[in-house]
């Protein structure tokens, strides 16, 4: 009850992203290959950003 005003934090954010772009990746994967390819570089980008935080 207390954490529905709670603020996520940088690596939350990252790693739902991250998350998300996976799954794109994964649905076009079967029906446009260079986009998934772009949706898997995306988050790899944003695994470099969530290293540069640790």
């Amino acid at each position: 009850m207390f954490g529905l005003f709670k603020k996520k934090s940088e690596k939350e954010v990252l790693q739902e992203r991250y998350k998300k772009l996976m799954g794109e990746a994964h649905k076009l994967s079967t029906s446009n290959r260079r986009l998934s390819d772009e949706k898997v570089a995306e988050a790899e980008e944003v695994i470099k950003q969530m290293e540069k935080l640790v």
